[in-house]
């Protein structure tokens, strides 16, 4: 049956997710447009295609025992020169993101597997182009600032022409898939995210 390569993150919203993506695309990133705007939980992860059923089983039991938080962007950062990644910098439910992506990573799930660097939640807006556009992404979104309220994460594949698809959302508390995905802005949050034990 083969393989498909899956991702697991939380989208951000409108209107700074197209805001964000024109933003990376005018630094010269090509991946811009197959990429949606988002805050990774699970990077790239290749799968074999019959534990389909088993992710979106195990995913929805992760949502079903998260819950709503904050979540607050502020200011740039980057991972150079390990990496060559200009980001925005996630300031408020990093935690709350911290231990999703431990669950979604659990070793006893069909998303196990480790990760190159430690995580650390963030928004990319420039990738592997040359230093002055990543210069210029870094200086040019410093002041850069956006809130809303996380109530759902989604599932998404890469397809061969190397765009990202939303295969499915789960929301928070109930596991359900969800036909939105993205929270509105300002929504209440009913619990504070669970932290780890």
């Amino acid at each position: 049956m083969g393989t498909v390569t899956l991702g697991v993150s939380i989208a951000v919203p409108e209107p700074y997710g197209s805001l964000l993506q024109e933003r990376r695309a005018g630094f010269g990133d090509p991946a811009a447009h197959g990429i949606p705007t988002h805050v990774t939980l699970l990077p790239p992860t290749e799968v074999d295609v019959a534990r389909l059923p088993e992710v979106r089983a195990h995913l929805a039991a992760v949502a079903a025992a998260g819950r709503s938080f904050p979540m607050r962007l502020s200011g740039t950062g980057t991972f150079r020169p390990l990496s060559p990644v200009v980001f925005v910098q996630v300031v408020e439910g990093a935690s709350a993101c911290s231990w999703l992506q431990q669950q979604v990573r659990d070793p006893s799930g069909p998303l196990a597997r480790e990760l190159a660097f430690p995580y650390h939640p963030h928004v990319t807006v420039a990738h592997g182009i040359p230093d002055e556009a990543m210069d210029r992404a870094y200086d040019e979104l410093a002041g850069f600032e956006a809130a809303w309220t996380v109530g759902s994460f989604a599932l998404y594949e890469q397809g061969a022409d190397g765009v990202w698809r939303k295969l499915h959302a789960y929301e928070f508390g109930a596991g359900r898939p969800t036909k939105g995905g993205v929270p509105a802005q300002g929504a209440p949050v009913d619990e504070p995210a669970p932290t780890r034990g």
